[in-house]
């Protein structure tokens, strides 16, 4: 079996990295022209570090990033309301990594490329089609640079890895629009002191009065005394207009919101006009779909769950995906069927974390005690509500989203 891989990011390498494991071969085709260390921050929770440690690749990811010992949940105005150990510090098996997006598409490139061959990845080839017949698929490219076709390859399946605005979908699903529910974002870095542990995970305030996600990502104490610090600063607006992704994002569009937030443990106002980059984002996802599988064809990672960025768990649910298919390719003679039977695994697990990242993301936690106590500080936050009731609440995403403490037994048993 030969299969083409359409798209060289986490999906679609940790992919490649599943089936050489099996022993299939195949080569990813990657739109741009190179693959550079670009982004901001990502945060790869226990049940994606599992994977990573099955393809042995969670030592060198471990290496260029910084282990969360814990995650805390703070109001606008940096009062403490929740907070609970993460990773092994929470009794998991495995870490939870914070990291520099583009380190890790790094290590998961250098690993495809030591153990496939330097040729496995072929940069500059934009998808334009997939054809298909009895026998097999015909995925056609150009180069992005210029238009120009660079012909086609042939295989006898195509994996359409290439994200959330994937052209394989798109051929699938022409009508389709993003959804946009209102949320814009903007993601910056800061290099500063660290905070709090400086091993701690942040989520301050709420999307509804100003919410911001901090956590660090480099860590450089050793050397100067800093840390990479990745913000993310997210707002809903009574606007339908969303961000775009392919500008800077301006200080002055958002920067009114937190100009005030002066917390004893950090001042978030500085920490963002110090920021070295920043960009914009829509928050988006698509509507869940009833098929990724079109006869020799089929959508994985992004191209067929997109979800909010909430809960850091999109990279976790796409190597979950390439370990499943790599899985049913193995265990089933027929390649249709063996689509089909990732189909039905993945595609109602995904739907959930979909739809609960838009209505029950882990920062309910906020939104909960925003209601209860007012938009204002509080003397006794236990006379609104109390520490079993926001660790439910945290539980709950957890057993959508894969990585409760049961489900990562599961998966260390080898039952998942």
């Amino acid at each position: 079996m030969n299969i083409v891989i359409i798209g060289g990011g986490i999906a679609g390498l940790s992919f490649a990295l599943y089936l050489h494991q099996r022993g299939i071969a195949a080569r990813v085709y990657e739109s741009a022209p190179e693959i550079h260390e670009i982004g901001v921050g990502i945060t790869l929770l226990p049940h994606a570090m599992r994977e990573y440690a099955a393809l042995g690749v969670d030592k060198a990811l471990a290496a260029v990033g910084i282990e969360n010992l814990d995650s805390c949940f703070f109001n606008r105005f940096g009062q403490l309301i929740y907070k609970e150990p993460r990773g092994r510090h929470g009794g998991n098996a495995f870490p939870e990594i914070s990291l520099h997006r583009g380190r890790l598409q790094r290590v998961l490139l250098d690993a495809v490329r030591d153990r496939l061959g330097p040729d496995a990845v072929r940069t500059g080839h934009h998808c334009t089609h997939v054809d298909q017949d009895a026998d097999g698929v015909e995925v056609g490219f150009t180069d992005p640079r210029s238009d120009a076709r660079l012909g086609s390859v042939r295989a006898d399946l195509a994996i359409a890895c290439d994200g959330i605005n994937s052209a394989v979908r798109s051929q699938f699903y022409p009508d389709e629009v993003l959804a946009f529910g209102g949320i814009n974002t903007w993601r910056g870095v800061t290099r500063r002191a660290p905070i709090l542990s400086g091993r701690s995970y942040m989520r301050v305030g709420s999307i509804r009065t100003g919410k911001l996600v901090i956590y660090p990502i480099i860590d450089d104490r050793e050397r100067d005394g800093t840390q990479v610090i990745n913000w993310v600063a997210e707002i809903e607006g009574d606007r339908p207009t969303r961000n775009d992704w392919n500008k800077p994002g301006r200080l002055q569009d958002f920067f009114h919101i937190y100009r005030d937030w002066r917390f004893d443990w950090l001042d978030v106002a500085e920490m963002i006009e110090n920021a070295e980059t920043i960009l914009e984002y829509p928050m988006v996802d698509r509507d869940p779909v009833e098929s990724w599988v079109f006869g020799r064809v089929a959508l994985m990672g992004d191209a067929a769950h997109p979800m909010y960025p909430r809960g850091s768990n999109g990279s976790a649910q796409a190597v979950i995906d390439a370990r499943t298919l790599a899985d049913c390719l193995v265990a089933h003679d027929d390649a249709p069927a063996a689509l089909a039977a990732y189909q039905d695994t993945r595609l109602p697990a995904t739907n959930k974390v979909v739809l609960a990242n838009r209505a029950n993301p882990p920062d309910i936690i906020n939104i909960r005690v925003e209601e209860l106590v007012g938009d204002q500080p509080f003397d006794d936050l236990d006379a609104y509500i109390s520490q079993d009731e926001l660790r439910a609440l945290s539980e709950q995403y957890k057993d959508i989203a894969g990585f409760s403490a049961a489900d990562l037994q599961a998966g260390e048993d080898g039952n998942s």
